[in-house]
């Protein structure tokens, strides 16, 4: 009789852990979570990649997975950004790379108050502070929108950057939809 009454009560303490998100879901749901996520990002065939590479469905640590991951990219943007710059010679484009470079400067820091933002559990300033990053590498990529192109990897990198970023925006949301 009290095995029974104890199985009885430790089902629905799994059942409650369990819906409150500190259970994982099962493997087999990894799939249906990522596509949650992916669906409402700008480039759903990069972030099922990225995402798949997490290890994991609970989204707290998809945030920081992510964010890690952004602000590396950032960083090396950045520094290709300021070595690009110091070795140009067309000046327009000398010009344009320090600008990306300045630019890449504030999307690490926005990358980085993000990261204190969801270790406070303020999804919605990691929602702001990942808008920022993503338009700070938007706004490196329109440097090139006139002649002289941007012979280097610059601007793939920064359309990574922004895909990234765009997994952050949608993940923020889903945190603050449970918040």
């Amino acid at each position: 009789m009290a095995s029974s009454s104890f199985l009885a009560v430790f089902r629905i303490v799994l059942l409650v852990l369990f819906f409150n998100g500190m259970v994982p879901m099962h493997a087999a749901s990894q799939d249906d979570i990522l596509s949650t996520i992916c669906k409402k990002t700008r480039n759903p065939s990069f972030c099922f990649n990225v995402l798949k590479s997490a290890g994991t469905t609970d989204l707290k640590r998809l945030a920081t997975f992510t964010l890690n991951l952004a602000h590396d990219k950032v960083a090396q943007t950045r520094a290709l950004a300021q070595s690009l710059a110091s070795k140009a010679s067309d000046p327009k484009l000398k010009e344009r790379y320090a600008t990306c470079a300045e630019q890449y400067g504030e999307a690490a820091d926005d990358i980085e108050d993000g990261k204190k933002d969801l270790g406070e559990g303020d999804y919605n300033g990691v929602n702001i502070k990942a808008s920022a990053a993503m338009t700070e590498a938007g706004d490196c990529q329109d440097n090139f929108t006139q002649p002289p192109k941007d012979p280097s990897t610059l601007s793939g990198n920064g359309k990574t950057v922004e895909d990234i970023c765009s997994i952050i925006l949608v993940i923020a949301n889903l945190l603050l939809g449970r918040a």
